[in-house]
């Protein structure tokens, strides 16, 4: 099997805005709990930029969920 090209990998999804919210967080709030600018959190929000996985456990831990209830692949824009 050979490496997708880049426009046909997949994406990650995420449910970080509606967590976020739902513990009462700002994006500012969240980005100074995980050490990022507020700019990063709203770029992986929207799913232009997938987070490493450091960053990744960070959020889950703020957040109090596990990584695979935030992030998963997003089959249909593959």
């Amino acid at each position: 099997m050979g490496r997708k090209p880049k426009a046909e990998q997949e994406q990650v999804a995420n449910r970080i805005e509606e967590l976020r919210n739902a513990a009462g967080l700002t994006r500012q709030e969240l980005a100074d709990q995980v050490d990022v600018h507020y700019q990063t959190i709203g770029y992986i929000e929207r799913g232009e930029y997938s987070p490493s996985l450091v960053l990744a456990l960070k959020i889950a831990s703020v957040l109090g969920a596990s990584v695979e209830e935030i992030f998963w692949l997003d089959e249909e824009e593959a």
